[in-house]
């Protein structure tokens, strides 16, 4: 719980900084909710789905203070990120391999919509780095809905894995919309609030995994 409550007085101090326009308490306090998470994640049973889950934190932590560091580099925050997902695919295929095919399908029009939407604004020579994260962060998406209703899974942490999933490609999509398409003014706090929420919710799927 103390982790918990770090992190949420961390989130607390990153929004008053963003609203005051205090770049540098913004950027100082940015990583404490992440960084709460990998602190209580070290309270979940060991085993490959922490391991990976812990991984794919440590490379968010990364992308965070890439996307805000002074100076664009949007480009290394959106590979950091990227490997973030990756560390999140490999934790689910720990859990379920099975095929879920109506998963699938969702998540490749939950990616494909959103690359379509990012490419309709013209995307440069960013077109080939935007699509090859849309493909992995649909994959993500498709094997965390995957571990829904899997036997040896506790039902509680499959969804919190599928729902935090989907907040993560939510917060994700959000930042290419007011990149790339059209900039508005709730977009810092609609992407980190959904962010933060979609990590929490990854990272509580590795408490009380497996039934009992």
């Amino acid at each position: 719980m103390r982790w918990l409550l770090l992190g949420l007085a961390g989130a607390a101090v990153f929004l008053y900084g963003r609203i005051t326009g205090d770049t540098q308490l913004s950027l100082l306090t940015k990583g404490i909710p992440v960084i709460a998470l990998l602190l209580w994640l070290r309270q979940a049973p060991a085993g490959t789905y922490r391991r990976w889950i812990g991984i794919g934190l440590l490379f968010s932590l990364a992308g965070d203070l890439l996307l805000d560091w002074p100076g664009d580099l949007f480009v290394f925050g959106l590979g950091a990120f990227l490997l973030g997902h990756l560390a999140y695919l490999r934790a689910y295929l720990s859990d379920s391999r099975q095929p879920a095919l109506p998963a699938l399908l969702l998540a490749l029009i939950a990616g494909g919509t959103m690359f379509a939407l990012l490419a309709s604004s013209g995307l440069g020579e960013l077109l080939i780095p935007v699509a090859c994260y849309a493909t992995v962060i649909s994959l993500m998406l498709w094997r965390a809905q995957a571990r829904i209703g899997h036997p040896a899974l506790q039902p509680r942490s499959t969804w919190l894995a599928a729902g935090g999933a989907f907040l993560f490609v939510l917060s994700d999509s959000l930042i290419g919309i007011d990149r790339f398409v059209a900039s508005f003014d709730a977009a810092p706090y609609a992407i980190i609030l959904t962010y933060w929420l979609g990590q929490w919710g990854i990272t509580a799927s590795a408490f009380q995994r497996t039934q009992v």
